[in-house]
This record gives structure tokens, C-alpha cells and sequence, in this order.
């Protein structure tokens, strides 16, 4: 199970920390992956990250601005975001999964329900 939060209105240029808690089996050889889905569009990979090690992956968009991390001891993903853009807005979720660096959704299986992150001009 996965359950994002830290969603929110920011105003451009802002930040925000979304948080994805995972919880169930034991996913030492996952990779975990943020998505967003921006109104009237499809969904888009974010980033990704692989669970046993420190590779990580961005989309374009956001290289730069975004940042994608990983706490062990509570299960826990992190998505830093910065800089942010009224583009940005989107409902953002999480996914596990286990091939890196996993671009496309067919490349997870679980997904959490997602947060919405709105950012005014």
C-alpha cells in the first residue's frame, strides 16, 4: 500500500515536499516513482528512484528543480519540488515498481491514490 501526502497551493516559484509511505511486502529490489497527472492531459513520469541503491532518474521537465529521495528506516519516498510552475499543477502519485528507470505506468503495479498539487501564477 501506498499513500502519498504533502500536496498543496503554492504559488510559483514555491516549494513543496510530497511523502509516499509504503508499507506491505518487503520491496528491496523495487523502484519506487513519482507520476503526475496535469488536467486534461495524460499521465507523466516524474522521477524514479531504485530502493537498494542511489540511482535515480527525472523527466526533462523537471531535471533540475525536482528531487527524488528515499528514507529507509520509515518505508518512505520523498519528492522535493522547487521552483515550481503553474505547468506543475497536477495530481501527483506514487508507484512501485521493479524495472529502472521505469518512464512508462505499465511499469508498476501498485499505486497510491495520489495528492493534488496546485500552483497559481
Amino acid at each position: 500500500q501506498l499513500v502519498e501526502s504533502g500536496g498543496g497551493l503554492v504559488q510559483t516559484g514555491g516549494s513543496l515536499r510530497l511523502s509516499c509511505a509504503a508499507s506491505g511486502r518487503p520491496f528491496s529490489s523495487s523502484v519506487m516513482g513519482w507520476f503526475r497527472h496535469p488536467p486534461g492531459k495524460e499521465r507523466e513520469f516524474v522521477a524514479s528512484i531504485r530502493w537498494s541503491r542511489d540511482s535515480t532518474y527525472y523527466a526533462d521537465s523537471v531535471k533540475g528543480r525536482f528531487s527524488i529521495s528515499k528514507d529507509k528506516s520509515v518505508n518512505t519516498v520523498f519528492l522535493q519540488m522547487t521552483n515550481l510552475k503553474p505547468e506543475d499543477t497536477a495530481v501527483y502519485f506514487c508507484a512501485k515498481g521493479s524495472t529502472f528507470p521505469g518512464t512508462v505506468p505499465q511499469a508498476y503495479t501498485i499505486w497510491g491514490r495520489g495528492t493534488q498539487v496546485t500552483v497559481s501564477s
